[in-house]
C-alpha cells in the first residue's frame, strides 16, 4: 500500500488537524477534499494508498457513495464520523471498510487504525490470490484425474464450494436437445452431494422425457455470466420454465450462470443455485473471469472422460445416489442438522477458523453461539492452547475490569494478592466474550485498546502486558441498534465485526427439528434409563408448527421433560403453548422441503403399492423402476422401507 493518504473531510479545522498528525508520523498527504467530486479528482491524479473518509460531506453525495468507488478500484479506506444512526451504519457496513474511527479520537488510535487497515488490505489481497492459486491447482488435478465424467464434475463443484457457495448446481453442454453431458448435484450435507441425472430428475419431478425436452427447448442460454438475486431470479423463472422447475423442486432463490466457450465450439455452462436470496454478486463473476482459463481445461477433461466412459447410464437409470466423498471436517461435533442455513454456517466457520480474525457471532438466545465458539477454536491453530469463556452479563460491574485484565496486590480494597485476568489466561489461545452487548461503555474503550494494541494493563500496574489472544464475541442484541442509541461504541463494533456469523433461529431451520429431537431423545434416554424410540405423528406435526422462541435450548428442555413423562416407547404429547389445529395439520407439508432420500422413498413405496408389494417378476416394482430386483431390495433396506408400508 502506498504511504500517500487522501483526507476527505468537509470540516476545515478537523482536516488540518488530521494533516498535522499524519505528517508528523511520516505519512504523505496528497490532498484534502471537502466533497466526493473533489475526492474523485484527487484519486484519479494522485492514486492514494488509503483514504480517511467522513460520511457526511459537502454536496449531494456522501462518503458512503465514495466508498463504493474505492472498493471497485481497490483502495483501502477508514470512516471518520460522529454520526451513527442505524440506517447510516448499515449502509456504511455494506461497503466493507478497513476501519472506523469515532470522533473525537487520539493520535495513537488514528495511527493504529492506519496500521491495521494497511495490514488488512495487503493480507486480504494476498489471501485472495493464495486461495485462487490453490483452487487452480485443484482444477489442474481434476484434468489429470482418471475418474468418470460425473465424478469429475462433482470434484469441480466441491472445489468451487468455498468460492461460489451453492445448494444445487447443474452443468452440461448447452444444445437444443436434452443435455448429453448434463448432470446436477444437490447438497444434502456438509460435504455430501446427491447426484441427479436426467432420469433421476424425471423421477423427482414426475415429468416425462417429452415434457422435460419441451421445457429445455424454451430455455434461453446466454453468452455472458449473470448473477441473479431473488428478485431477478423470480423474473428469470417466469420466462424460463426449466429454471422454475429447479426453483420450485429444490426451493432455490438465487442463481449464478457461467457460460464457457470451448475450443471445439461447444457452449458448456455451469448453473449455480442457492436457497439464500442474495448469494451471488458481480464479485463471483470477476472471480470466474480470473480462473476461466484453467476451468475451461477442466471442463474439456470432463467431456473427454465421458467419451472414454461410454457406459454413462448403464444400470443406473434414475440415479439419485450420493457419490463417494472425503470425511467430514472434524470439529463440528455436537452440532446437529443439515439445513442449507446451517451448512452455510459450517462453510463460513471452516474458512475463518484457521486465521486470527476477530469473529462476532450473532443470534437469538438458545441458537448455539457458545457451541460454535468451541468449533472455531477447535478448528484453529490455537486449539492446543486455552479457550477462556467470559459471560459479560454475569460479571458484577465493579469487578468486570479486574476479571478481564487482572489486578496487582493492594491496587484496591480487598486486593490481597495479584490476580491474573481472563485475557492473560487466554494468552496464545482464544477468549470468548459472550453477551458482549452487556459490557459497560467505559470498559468498551479499554477492550478496544486491547484489540488495537494487543496489550492489557492490570489494575494498579505501572506497565502494560503483551497478550496474543484471538477474540470471539457473541451477543443476542442488535448491536447496530445499540450503536445508534449510544449504548455500544461504533469503533468497537467495527473492530469486532470483521467476520460476522449470524446463527439462524430454529423457526427458520425447521427441517432440522427431527434430527435435533432424535439427538436429544438418545441423550436423555441414556441419562434417564428410558427406551423412547421417537415421536408420534401428532407430536412431530405440533413441534414443526411451533415457532420455538427459545430455539434449540427450548427444544432440549421440552424433550427432556417429555422423556421423563413418557409412558411407552413413543412421546405421545409435549407441553407447548397453544398451536391452532389447522396450523399443526398443515405444518409438516408446508414448512419443510423433503430430502432426495425422502422423495425416493415415497416414490418406491408408491410403486410397490401399485404392484401389490411384488418386487420380482413381470410387471413388478423392479421392472417398473427399471432396477435389478437385488438393487431395489438393497435400496428398500437402506431407506427403511418395510413390507407393511407397501400394503
Amino acid at each position: 500500500m502506498s504511504e500517500k493518504i487522501l483526507i476527505v473531510e468537509d470540516q476545515f479545522v478537523e482536516a488540518n488537524y488530521l494533516r498535522s498528525m499524519l505528517e508528523k508520523a511520516g505519512y504523505t498527504i496528497c490532498g484534502i477534499a471537502r466533497s466526493v467530486q473533489k475526492a474523485m479528482e484527487f484519486i484519479e491524479q494522485e492514486e492514494p494508498g488509503l483514504v480517511l473518509l467522513d460520511i457526511f460531506l459537502s454536496g449531494k453525495l456522501t462518503g458512503i457513495d465514495l466508498a463504493r468507488h474505492l472498493r471497485e478500484v481497490n483502495i483501502a479506506f477508514i470512516y471518520l464520523s460522529a454520526n451513527s444512526n442505524e440506517e447510516v451504519l448499515k449502509a456504511a457496513k455494506a461497503t466493507q471498510p478497513y476501519g472506523f474511527l469515532v470522533k473525537p479520537f487520539r493520535e495513537k488510535e488514528l495511527l493504529i487504525a492506519l496500521e491495521i487497515a494497511r495490514y488488512r488490505h495487503e493480507h486480504s489481497l494476498e489471501s485472495s490470490l493464495r486461495r485462487e492459486v490453490i483452487l487452480q491447482d485443484q482444477l489442474k488435478a481434476i484434468i489429470t484425474d482418471t475418474s468418470s465424467w460425473q465424478e469429475k464434475l462433482l470434484m469441480t463443484g466441491r472445489a468451487l464450494q468455498p468460492y461460489i457457495p451453492f445448494d444445487y448446481f447443474a452443468a452440461g453442454s448447452n444444445t437444443r436437445e436434452v443435455n448429453p453431458y448434463g448432470c446436477s448435484f444437490l447438497r444434502v450435507g456438509f460435504d455430501e452431494y446427491q447426484k441427479i441425472d436426467i432420469d433421476g430428475l424425471l423421477m423427482i419431478t414426475g415429468l416425462t422425457m417429452s415434457e422435460l425436452i419441451q421445457l429445455h427447448a424454451r430455455s434461453r442460454p446466454g453468452t455472458s455470466a449473470i448473477a441473479s438475486d431473488e428478485k431477478a431470479f423470480k423474473k428469470e423463472c417466469r420466462d424460463e420454465p426449466l429454471k422454475n422447475l429447479f426453483a420450485t423442486t429444490f426451493n432455490l432463490k438465487s442463481h449464478l450462470y457461467l457460460p464457457f466457450h470451448l475450443a471445439n465450439g461447444v457452449l458448456f455452462d455451469f448453473c449455480f443455485y442457492s436457497r439464500r436470496p442474495d448469494a451471488y454478486t458481480v464479485d463471483h463473476i470477476g472471480f470466474f473471469d480470473r480462473i476461466r482459463q484453467v476451468w475451461v481445461k477442466s471442463i474439456e477433461s470432463i467431456m473427454a472422460s465421458e467419451k472414454t466412459n461410454t457406459g454413462m447410464e448403464t444400470g443406473k437409470k434414475g440415479t439419485t445416489e450420493c457419490l463417494p466423498h472425503p470425511p467430514i471436517v472434524q470439529g463440528f461435533e455436537g452440532i446437529i442438522g443439515n439445513s442449507h442455513l446451517l451448512l452455510n454456517i459450517f462453510d463460513n466457520v471452516t474458512q475463518v477458523a484457521p486465521s486470527d480474525t476477530s469473529i462476532l457471532i450473532l443470534g437469538e438466545s438458545g441458537t448455539g453461539k457458545e457451541r460454535f465458539a468451541d468449533c472455531i477454536h477447535n478448528l484453529s491453530p490455537r486449539k492446543s492452547h486455552p479457550l477462556v469463556k467470559v459471560n459479560c452479563a454475569a460479571l458484577p460491574t465493579n469487578l468486570i475490569e479486574s476479571e478481564l485484565f487482572g489486578h496487582e496486590k493492594g491496587s484496591f480494597t480487598g486486593a490481597t494478592e495479584r490476580k491474573i485476568g481472563k485475557f492473560e489466561k487466554a494468552d496464545k489461545g482464544t477468549i470468548f466474550l459472550d453477551e458482549i452487548g452487556e459490557m459497560p461503555l467505559e470498559l468498551q474503550v479499554k477492550l478496544l485498546r486491547v484489540l488495537q494494541e494487543k496489550e492489557i494493563e492490570r489494575i494498579g500496574s505501572k506497565s502494560p502486558t503483551k497478550v496474543d489472544v484471538r477474540i470471539i464475541a457473541a451477543t443476542n442484541r442488535n448491536l447496530e441498534k445499540e450503536v445508534a442509541e449510544g449504548r455500544f461504541r461504533l469503533d468497537l463494533y467495527y473492530r469486532l465485526n470483521v467476520f460476522p456469523i449470524l446463527l439462524p433461529p430454529l423457526r427458520d431451520r425447521k427441517e432440522d427439528i427431527p434430527l435435533l429431537a432424535a439427538h436429544f431423545i438418545n441423550y436423555f434416554n441414556r441419562k434417564a434409563g428410558k427406551k423412547v424410540t421417537g415421536l408420534s405423528d401428532k407430536v412431530a406435526r405440533n413441534m414443526t408448527a411451533y415457532n420455538w422462541p427459545g430455539n434449540i435450548r427450548e427444544l432440549e428442555h421440552v424433550i427432556e421433560r417429555s422423556i421423563l413423562l413418557a409412558k411407552g416407547t413413543l412421546i405421545e404429547d409435549v407441553a407447548l403453548p397453544g398451536i391452532p389445529a389447522k396450523q399443526a395439520e398443515a405444518a409438516n407439508e408446508e414448512t419443510r422441503l423433503k430430502t432426495i432420500h425422502e422423495i425416493e422413498r415415497d416414490h418406491i413405496i408408491t410403486v410397490l403399492k401399485k404392484c401389490n408389494g411384488r418386487i420380482w417378476g413381470p410387471g413388478a416394482a423392479a421392472e417398473v423402476l427399471n432396477l435389478p430386483p437385488t438393487t431395489l431390495k438393497s435400496r428398500m433396506i437402506k431407506l427403511g422401507i418395510k413390507k407393511e408400508y407397501t400394503k
